[in-house]
């Protein structure tokens, strides 16, 4: 059985001296995560299309189907593959599509189930780049017809990875509301045009190894390895905004000196058009942290940073650009670290001319019990932290469905998303009363970053006039990929986020 399982290289090579033969090669793709009776049938009836099957499979990398997936390692689903006798070789692709395969092997039919007919179902756009692939290659693409089964499906009702608890919620929204319904916004996401405002930041990891304590001082020595830099702030929540297909405006403040342009211009996705302003008395800022490489431990936080007010000269600057933009986007999304970029002028401004606003003001080490979100007198929608909410009550272990409300009051805030970490997300709205949508997150790597992908699809979700829990959920599902990556690694795709939801809620 192990014999089967090739290098993606020898398999070619076998492929080709299948075809010099004169035999007929068909090959299947996939993921095959739970290998059912769907796959047996669909690999047969591709095995009968010629004189010879192989089977590549998409490695644990590049499985697209959200951070708790694939539930079977891609050495367990070759060796569950190479035990068909259907199968004549097997193949871990260790590509991000099955294109490369495609072109390695050239097979004369490429064979999918017939879920892959209509290609405009397939939202990652894969199925029509491996027709174009397999044409190239002189083959052609094949369908099976036959019962079809969903993994993903399978895997939820039969072997549930998340705690009873988040199961029996998702069970409880299929019934509910169902895959179609979180989706839908984000389909739309596309026709949006939005305005991001708030300030650029680098986030800088600087990886070290422990060496031991100092012999003279009571204090922790590192050997200094490598660093990594991440576009953050605005800078993320733009990108993000932009990998669910939405047109983003970008205004923001780099620094006079050391404004690190380069880097920030190379970050930005295409369909991102920045506005940069630059402010004479500081650098952009800069968020160095200090990492044991080993376990991944943050030691230390240094910012290069001038966070005082700007000048008034800066201030009308950005106030121009902002009385010129504001009315022009269907969606404001304000991200306020607290930093100095958002006076009190700047945010009536934003206040007054916004068609839609959503307002995050985030408490950090920088500003925190001095920065809160009740500067602005209107959003319509409030995104904060549990932490933050607390802060604003000055309440730190009272009831949170007793603060939220009266908060709401206090401030005319009527909808507003209370991330919760590991709890998930309540949502509140005056009128539809509370909802509450778990966390969806497997193994966390870092939470750095989460905060920023909730609050861009719950943005957007919500000024699409989605249910709150809707946004809740999507917003969920986007921190949970969040914390699977190290810092702003990677931002949002569609196509992900799409697959992560119906590997969710299938």
């Amino acid at each position: 059985m192990k014999s089967k399982i090739l290098s993606l290289e020898d398999l070619a090579a076998a492929s080709a001296e299948a075809r010099a033969a004169g035999r007929r090669v068909a090959h299947c793709h996939g993921v095959f995560d739970l290998l059912h009776i769907g796959h047996i049938r669909h690999f047969q009836k591709a095995r009968a299309m010629g004189d010879m099957l192989v089977v590549t499979l998409t490695s644990d990398r590049y499985v697209n189907k959200g951070p708790h997936r694939p539930s079977f390692n891609e050495n367990l689903r070759a060796e569950a593959l190479a035990s068909l006798d259907c199968v004549d070789c097997v193949a871990i692709n260790r590509r991000p599509t099955a294109v490369e395969a495609i072109r390695l092997i050239r097979p004369q039919f490429y064979v999918k189930g017939s879920d892959y007919r209509r290609a405009k179902d397939d939202i990652t756009g894969g199925i029509r780049r491996e027709k174009a692939a397999v044409r190239a290659a002189g083959g052609r693409l094949a369908f099976t017809d036959d019962i079809v089964f969903s993994s993903s499906s399978l895997l939820n009702q039969r072997l549930p990875l998340f705690p009873p608890a988040v199961h029996e919620y998702l069970n409880g929204f299929r019934r509910r509301l169902g895959l179609r319904a979180a989706l839908q916004p984000l389909q739309a996401a596309a026709d949006l045009k939005v305005l991001v405002i708030g300030e650029a930041i680098i986030d800088e990891y600087v990886y070290c190894e422990a060496i031991g304590k100092s012999s003279k001082e009571p204090t922790l020595v590192v050997r200094q390895l490598e660093r990594e830099s991440f576009a953050g702030g605005a800078l993320a929540v733009a990108n993000h905004v932009a990998g669910l297909g939405a047109k983003v405006r970008l205004v923001t403040f780099l620094g006079a000196q050391n404004s690190r342009l380069g880097f920030i211009k190379g970050k930005l996705r295409p369909n991102v058009k920045p506005r940069f302003l630059y402010r004479a008395d500081a650098p952009t800022i800069v968020k160095r942290r200090y990492v044991e490489q080993y376990h991944f431990s943050k030691l230390l936080e240094i910012y290069e940073i001038n966070d005082a007010l700007m000048d008034e000269r800066d201030g009308r600057a950005l106030r121009a650009v902002l009385q010129r933009e504001l009315p022009l986007y269907d969606v404001v999304i304000v991200v306020d670290y607290g930093h100095g970029m958002l006076d009190d002028k700047t945010i009536q401004l934003i206040c007054r001319k916004a068609r839609y606003l959503t307002v995050n003001a985030q408490s950090n080490a920088g500003n925190i019990g001095y920065h809160t979100i009740d500067r602005y007198p209107r959003a319509d929608l409030a995104c904060l932290t549990e932490a933050e909410m607390r802060m604003e009550a000055r309440d730190r272990r009272g009831d949170l469905r007793r603060l939220v409300p009266a908060f709401s009051r206090r401030t005319g805030f009527r909808r507003l998303l209370v991330t919760r970490g590991k709890s998930g997300c309540l949502a509140y709205d005056r009128r539809e009363g509370f909802v509450e949508v778990p966390a969806f997150a497997g193994q966390v790597q870092d939470r750095i970053g989460a905060g920023d992908a909730f609050l861009s699809v719950a943005a957007l979700c919500d000024r699409l006039g989605a249910p709150l829990e809707i946004s809740s959920l999507v917003g969920n599902a986007a921190g949970a990929r969040a914390v699977a990556t190290i810092g702003n690694r990677d931002f949002l795709e569609k196509a992900a986020l799409v697959k992560h939801l119906e590997s969710l809620l299938k």
